[in-house]
């Protein structure tokens, strides 16, 4: 507790942001409204010349600035973008009768409604509905499912948030370990099971961002299930081996 308390006091907020970091997101903000600003003014004069009337309005009544879009190349978050493409492939070519999702991202779970019958499951309910998408409020501590029901399950990025309040639920030190018992309980006999979670060199917490896992430590949560295949996503890497040190394990898992 003294530990902490010292820590809080020698780091209050404005030291989180380094006075080099403050200053250079100054001079990049600064960069991209002179770009939008010389742009705007460059088609205000272009406009002047085209018998199109939509062309010579005021554009400042409708202005829309979107700074900071017109990049080399498309920049591309590589968990979701890997893990999501890695999970849907192998779901679809097993074609379930009724797939179950629990807690992944909302685009992956749309998307994979579209080609098979799936059910969503999470803590919070969607602010949009899809007729193609069931969902069903609760919380992977306390799955709506019998035990060894389901064939077919999915949870991306999901159990190593669990326990550390982030998305409003209880802290739990154990809360990780607790949601995978309950995800083994409610999968069937032969059941498949499509999850991805952070692995590292050793078990750590990221409070309250996520956990991450030494992998032997995973293979006995996961216990007696046998992995199918198993991806990595170290950096910018999507490979079939993990790196030493931080990546994110996608695993396709079945009940043995």
């Amino acid at each position: 507790m003294l530990k902490e308390s010292i820590w809080i006091l020698k780091n209050p907020i404005r030291r989180l942001i380094s006075p080099f970091k403050l200053v250079k997101s100054l001079f990049r903000e600064y960069a991209l409204w002179k770009r939008f600003w010389d742009s705007y003014f460059q088609y205000k004069k272009l406009s002047d010349l085209v018998q199109d009337t939509s062309a010579k309005q005021n554009l400042l009544v409708n202005i829309y600035p979107c700074l900071g879009e017109d990049t080399s190349e498309t920049e591309i978050e590589p968990t979701y973008f890997y893990q999501d493409a890695w999970a849907f492939e192998r779901i679809f070519e097993a074609k379930p009768l009724h797939h179950i999702d629990i807690g992944s991202h909302h685009k992956f779970v749309a998307l994979l409604s579209k080609v098979l019958p799936v059910t969503m499951v999470d803590i919070r309910p969607l602010s949009l509905p899809l007729d193609t998408l069931e969902f069903k409020q609760g919380s992977i501590l306390d799955l709506p499912f019998e035990d060894e029901t389901v064939e077919s399950l999915s949870s991306l990025c999901v159990v190593e948030h669990i326990g550390l309040g982030r998305y409003g639920d209880p802290l739990d030190p154990n809360g990780t370990e607790k949601a995978i018992a309950e995800l083994k309980r409610v999968i069937s006999p032969k059941g498949n099971l499509y999850i991805s979670i952070p692995i590292d060199n050793e078990n750590k917490v990221y409070f309250n961002a996520h956990r991450a896992f030494k992998e032997s430590y995973l293979y006995e949560l996961f216990h007696p299930f046998v992995v199918i295949d198993s991806k990595y996503i170290c950096g910018n890497k999507f490979t079939e081996k993990s790196d030493s040190g931080f990546c994110v394990a996608c695993y396709h898992l079945q009940k043995n």
